[in-house]
């Protein structure tokens, strides 16, 4: 944190070049980005990013992303536009982050390290990697859920079948994307064993769109939640 606060006091510097490749390539070959891991941790003796330019760009994105909701799908005033947009910033982005890195950091420090390493102190995963594991996971989540969502939102919405298949399969491609990026962080770390135990939520997700077809539309009730539309 004290790295990522360091570097914004030199906002020119910030590699949005960098920040801008790795997000195309989450969206298309997501392993291409966890390829150089092991070689950062070797220059720079950290696994995770030093530059905060990439949580910039999603933060500026779902301030855009949240202000276009609002207007477009919500109809709301300049008040509960800024409230939305401090919801999917701050709740949806970072509150919600800091749980799950945060529960995923516990845990793979205590389950899924080798517990006779020698080294141990070298063998933790560190929590701003965790947290790095989150923001790469949420872009493509992002793109499905903010975007292609809010342009599909007038079919989503429909009380028929086809609609609420096209929705519910949005969601369940959005978490499964969201828990197999987060696989690949983890996975790429070489001292943590059963990693593969990270995508036993995908069948969960599977199990509950199947149940879901049956006639619960996801995306009805989310923007319900949201929105109250």
């Amino acid at each position: 944190m004290k790295t990522w606060l360091r570097r914004l006091r030199s906002f020119p510097q910030l590699d949005f070049e960098l920040a801008i490749w790795q997000m195309c390539y989450l969206c298309i070959a997501p392993r291409r980005v966890y390829r150089n891991v092991y070689y950062h941790k070797q220059t720079k003796n950290t696994w995770a990013r030093d530059d905060p330019a990439m949580l910039l760009l999603i933060s500026l994105s779902l301030i855009v992303a949240g202000t276009l909701w609002s207007i477009l799908y919500a109809h709301h005033g300049a008040v509960a536009t800024l409230k939305t947009v401090c919801s999917f910033v701050f709740l949806h982005f970072f509150a919600v982050g800091l749980v799950i890195s945060t529960s995923l950091w516990a845990m793979a420090n205590r389950f899924l390290t080798h517990t006779s390493n020698l080294h141990a102190t070298d063998q933790k995963v560190e929590w701003p990697y965790a947290f790095d594991i989150h923001a790469n996971s949420f872009f493509p989540l992002f793109l499905q859920l903010y975007v292609a969502q809010l342009l599909l939102a007038p079919v989503v919405t429909r009380s028929n079948w086809v609609c609420l298949w096209v929705g519910n399969t949005l969601y369940l491609s959005a978490f499964t994307q969201y828990a197999y990026v987060t696989y690949l962080g983890y996975n790429a770390l070489p001292f943590l064993i059963r990693s593969e135990l990270l995508l036993f939520p995908v069948a969960i997700f599977a199990a509950f769109y199947i149940v879901s077809l049956l006639g619960f539309n996801i995306s009805h009730v989310v923007l319900e939640a949201l929105f109250g539309r």
